[in-house]
């Protein structure tokens, strides 16, 4: 599985969630980015291990371009704690000033899934992260 294939299925679960009111799908999907984020356990890559497949590169989704590294940190790791991040925010906290921010997030990854450029990656890995 590649980090793109899971970015098209995690928009299309946002969205999905989102329409139809679904909370607890909304719940497991903030967890699960808060776990990968915080154990570097993905789950393109585990499944990509079950699989016996050479896991995904760390050059997968920047488009060929050289980025200068300032951190250790992944740039996916990074891209799923801000993610959840956003999505505590807009949805649980302020769920009335910005309801429309997850339904963008879910659009903008969505997207990000089916192009396979992620401009939050990009800016992440433009910051210096691995």
């Amino acid at each position: 599985m590649s980090n793109r294939f899971y970015r098209l299925l995690f928009g299309a679960l946002l969205l999905i969630a989102l329409y139809f009111d679904l909370q607890r799908l909304i719940y497991v999907l903030v967890g699960m980015a808060v776990l990968e984020a915080l154990t570097n356990l993905r789950i393109p890559l585990l499944v990509s291990r079950l699989r016996g497949v050479e896991s995904t590169s760390l050059t997968e989704g920047s488009l060929g371009i050289t980025f200068r590294t300032r951190s250790n940190f992944e740039a996916e790791r990074g891209w799923r704690l801000l993610v959840a991040v956003m999505l505590i925010v807009s949805l649980f906290i302020f769920p009335e000033t910005l309801w429309f921010f997850p339904w963008f997030m879910g659009f903008a990854i969505l997207g990000a899934g089916i192009s396979g450029v992620c401009p939050m990656f990009l800016a992440l890995k433009w910051a210096g992260l691995k």
